[in-house]
């Protein structure tokens, strides 16, 4: 995912973080000045769902404006298939919650 929250801000006349933080506090999020910065200047690894809605409210964008998909980096992250054959030729598919052992008693 691409943070797009400078390009979407920027659209509606806000260059600066100062800014964006006071019309969130406006709108009833505060954010401490490090969260902002963070926000500001980096993709944030997590977000809570309402601060985000607030975020959308104040620069008037839908979630997707903000987070953009990008299935190409999807992509490069998958183990190349020579990788997912094992000895003899044939693929390994994982039968997952099978054969567990019992938990300590």
């Amino acid at each position: 995912m691409r943070w797009n929250l400078r390009m979407k801000a920027a659209e509606r006349g806000v260059w600066k973080s100062t800014e964006l933080r006071r019309r969130l506090a406006e709108a009833g999020l505060e954010i401490s000045a490090g969260k902002m910065s963070a926000l500001w200047t980096g993709t944030p690894t997590s977000i809570r769902l309402d601060d985000l809605e607030i975020i959308c409210h104040v620069l008037d964008c839908e979630p997707n404006e903000l987070l953009i998909r990008e299935p190409e980096a999807v992509a490069a992250r998958r183990p190349p298939k020579e990788k997912l054959a094992a000895v003899g030729g044939q693929v390994i598919n994982p039968r997952l919650g099978r054969n567990r052992t019992l938990p300590p008693a």
